[in-house]
């Protein structure tokens, strides 16, 4: 629910605090005295709108998914609009688009006032038949959860295998394409590390020949190994420390004689052909490794290839019977749903009546499987088409129909907000309809303008919006002040004892109700 609204500088109102109560609250004054401003301010502020407001704020009891939406929930969380230059929005003092809180937002708030189709979408009407359902039998759940389960693996396994039929469609030119890869890394027939190797010893041929100049040459110092020693000698130093570099020097220079020497077999033009080989592979695939990592791969493949038949046999078996098992669940949904409908109708038709509106028919029609079944249901307002009713009797069928929904409601079902819904209807008819929005609001918060004094008579929470000079203002009406609101709604600015005794009447009949 909204907790709190605040509003700053807009049009007539300067400064606005509201602290709004649960269940049905009501927006009355004369005409001009800024109502209609004040609701669209409290739309805005959630995104839901749009305004010139200096600020708009409502601090909500509504609970955010901070994983999804990446803002953490605060007691209470708070939506703001700022309107200075541009439009701002914030939830919990964190930028967003105008976009995200109005979807953040959309989970919560309805605004009755627009011609939304949303409450008459197949899912939202199928639920409520089947919560009717569930709640009389206690047999539809498990039997949709079920159903749901089988559905979706049908649809994993019909995904697979139409991938399968179209890979099959192209499976020679896969399989050619798959050997040819195969072939072209075999034929060269990599190793790993044998590039750094062959250029190791292309980089020791390019050498060898100076390198062996050198150590030719450094060899003349053994001609003068025996006379160092006996230098030594003579001066009582003892040599072996010489010896010993000597001896080491020997081993270094023959060591890498023998290691030049090995390389006189190696064909200079067979190792530059093979890097250019290797060189042309790594060019294609990134590196040897990736090359015999991918030949694995295409090996894999062209495995799979060779058994597709046998496993689009068995995909083809498991479609089969899953489609079967869907078929059988779906129809034990679609009876129990054609069981209920003609009671949902009739419930529906009673909602109706009372709000003076012609009867609905309520069809079931045979559509595409979906996660629901493959019922669809249908509404016509006296055989008239939803799109071609007048907007007040598209909103009240939307009422009849989430007051039908709210009968198995466990949970609050967040706010709604209209605009006038009772304009231009006689005082039975407004009656009707405030008899409903009463039953709707033990499970919505719902913010009502009205110009009638018996909606306004129902209202858990009563704001007199009022002018004084140019500047509007909002004050919540204790019983007394709701007498005389009521009675100036009745008679008007010259209020009559008839009017007021009237209004208290409606108030104290509507208290048993409340």
């Amino acid at each position: 629910m909204i907790e709190r609204f605040y509003l700053k500088e807009y049009l007539s109102f300067k400064e606005v605090e509201l602290h709004p109560a649960c269940g049905l609250v009501v927006f009355t004054g004369p005409s001009g005295s800024g109502k209609s401003i004040l609701m669209n301010s409290i739309l805005s502020s959630v995104g839901a709108g749009s305004c010139e407001a200096s600020l708009c704020e409502s601090q909500v009891s509504w609970e955010l998914n901070a994983e999804e939406t990446g803002i953490e929930n605060d007691d209470p969380n708070v939506f703001r609009h700022i309107k200075k230059e541009k439009s701002r929005y914030f939830i919990n003092n964190q930028s967003v688009s105008k976009k995200v809180i109005n979807r953040l937002s959309g989970d919560y708030l309805r605004h009755l006032s627009l011609k939304d189709f949303s409450d008459f979408e197949n899912d939202n009407l199928l639920s409520i038949l089947d919560s009717r359902i569930q709640n009389k039998t206690g047999l539809i759940s498990d039997l949709k959860n079920e159903y749901k389960s089988v559905f979706f693996e049908h649809k994993q396994v019909k995904s697979e295998l139409t991938k399968l039929q179209e890979e099959e469609k192209r499976i020679v030119e896969l399989k050619e394409f798959a050997t040819f890869e195969i072939t072209k890394i075999e034929e060269v027939n990599p190793l790993k590390s044998e590039d750094e190797e062959l250029l190791e010893i292309k980089k020791e041929l390019s050498k060898k020949e100076k390198v062996l100049e050198k150590i030719s040459a450094a060899e003349g110092i053994f001609a003068y190994e025996y006379g160092v020693s006996a230098a030594l000698d003579s001066l009582d130093i003892e040599s072996s420390f010489f010896d010993d570099a000597m001896n080491e020097l020997r081993a270094v220079l023959d060591n890498a004689q023998e290691r030049f020497n090995a390389l006189d077999d190696v064909d200079i033009e067979e190792v530059l052909n093979r890097i250019e080989e290797l060189s042309n592979l790594k060019r294609r695939y990134g590196s040897i490794e990736e090359a015999l990592e991918y030949k694995e791969k295409k090996k894999k493949e062209l495995a799979e290839y060779e058994n597709i038949e046998i496993v689009k046999g068995d995909l083809e078996k498991r479609h089969h019977a899953l489609r079967k098992q869907i078929k059988s669940l779906s129809e034990k949904l679609s009876e129990l749903r054609h069981v209920e409908t003609q009671s949902f109708k009739e419930d529906l038709n009673r909602y109706l009546r009372d709000l003076y509106l012609r009867d609905a028919d309520v069809m079931i029609q045979e559509g595409e499987y979906g996660h629901l079944g493959k019922d669809e249901i249908f509404l016509k307002l006296n055989n008239t088409e939803l799109q071609k009713v007048s907007t007040g009797e598209f909103n009240r069928l939307r009422l009849a129909v989430l007051a039908l929904k709210s009968e198995f409601m466990n949970k609050n079902g967040g706010v709604l907000m209209l605009d006038e819904i009772d304009a231009n209807l006689s005082g039975e008819e407004s009656m009707s309809v405030a008899k409903v929005l009463r039953h709707l609001s033990r499970h919505f918060q719902i913010f009502v303008i009205s110009h009638q004094p018996q909606l306004t008579s129902m209202g858990d929470q009563h704001f007199l919006i009022y002018k004084k000079g140019d500047e509007s203002f909002a004050k919540e009406l204790d019983f007394d002040a709701k007498i005389d609101e009521i009675a100036r709604i009745i008679s008007g600015e010259s209020i009559t004892n008839e009017a007021k005794k009237f209004a208290k009447e409606l108030l104290e009949a509507n208290k048993c109700v409340l």
